[in-house]
C-alpha cells in the first residue's frame, strides 16, 4: 500500500473546508489560497484548486469580483456567499464530530495496545 497515496486522499478530502475556512471573513485571490494552504503544508497545486473554486461557486458556496492589481493583471477574488458561509458552519460541525470520533477510535487502540 502506498502511504503518499493514501495521506494525499486524506487532504483531499477535507479541501474543500478548507478553502471554505480560508475564505470566512475574508476574500482572498487563488494565490493568496494557495499561499495559505501550502503554509499548512496541504500540498495542492493549481491545477486542483481551480476546478474546485469553479465548483464551489457553481454550488452557489462562492461569489468573485475582479479587482485591479498594481503589479499586474486584474484578480479573481473569491468571497462566501451566504449559502457558503451556512454550509461552513455545516462542515465546522461535522468536522467537530468527526474529530471527536476519530480521537475516541484512535485513542482507545494506543490505550488498549500499551
Amino acid at each position: 500500500m502506498n502511504i503518499e497515496n493514501t495521506k494525499a486522499q486524506m487532504r483531499k478530502g477535507v479541501l474543500e473546508y478548507c478553502i471554505l475556512s480560508i475564505l470566512n471573513g475574508k476574500d482572498k485571490y487563488a494565490s493568496e489560497i494557495l499561499d495559505t494552504l501550502k503554509s499548512a503544508k496541504m500540498l495542492v497545486v493549481e491545477g486542483t484548486i481551480y476546478p474546485l473554486l469553479t465548483r464551489l461557486k457553481n454550488d452557489g458556496l462562492l461569489n468573485y469580483r475582479w479587482e485591479e492589481s498594481t503589479s499586474g493583471p486584474p484578480r479573481k477574488y473569491y468571497t462566501l456567499t451566504e449559502n457558503g458561509k451556512i454550509f461552513l458552519k455545516e462542515l465546522n460541525n461535522t468536522w467537530n464530530e468527526l474529530q471527536n470520533a476519530v480521537n475516541l477510535v484512535t485513542n482507545e487502540k494506543t490505550t488498549n495496545n500499551e
